[in-house]
């Protein structure tokens, strides 16, 4: 039988902690590699959708990156400025907002590569446990947005 995590005001007791530690921790060790190209974590990440499938709309980022228009549209703003996306309202619904990639933005993908391999050695974990950990946050994650408490 499985039991509960015991009711705790302990700092070092609180799931919550211990995630934002390691998501401090990961951003962290990201920065300098991602100065290097110009981006913030955030852009990062909303280029990695990008370059995984060109010209998605505002609302598809923002449902797979779980942001909200007012924090995703000024980092969007800002990549548009930097000249690695382009932003134009979609012919067949005008009310949309479709982002590609500018061949610049393209090219900083090979740049962007070494980051990968660079945080899987910094992180150490063998596969089985890589996969572990992501399987295990996702449910945390479906879990939370059900609104079950796990902090």
């Amino acid at each position: 039988m499985n039991r509960l995590p015991a009711p705790s005001v302990v700092l070092d007791d609180q799931l919550c902690f211990a995630l934002y530690a390691a998501s401090r921790a990961v951003t962290a060790r990201y920065r300098p590699m991602l100065d290097e190209l110009g981006l913030t974590y955030p852009q990062y990440l909303v280029m990695m959708l990008l370059w995984e499938e060109d010209n998605q709309t505002v609302g598809q980022l923002g449902t797979k990156l779980a942001l909200d228009s007012g924090t995703l549209s000024p980092l969007l703003k800002r990549l548009t400025a930097a000249g690695l996306v382009t932003r134009h309202r979609r012919i067949e619904d005008e009310r949309s907002v479709s982002i590609s990639l500018t061949d610049e933005g393209r090219a900083l993908h090979d740049r962007a590569l070494p980051i990968s391999e660079t945080m899987i050695g910094a992180i150490g974990f063998d596969t089985a446990e890589f996969d572990d950990l992501k399987q295990r946050l996702r449910l945390l994650v479906d879990r939370v947005n059900g609104g079950e408490a796990v902090c």
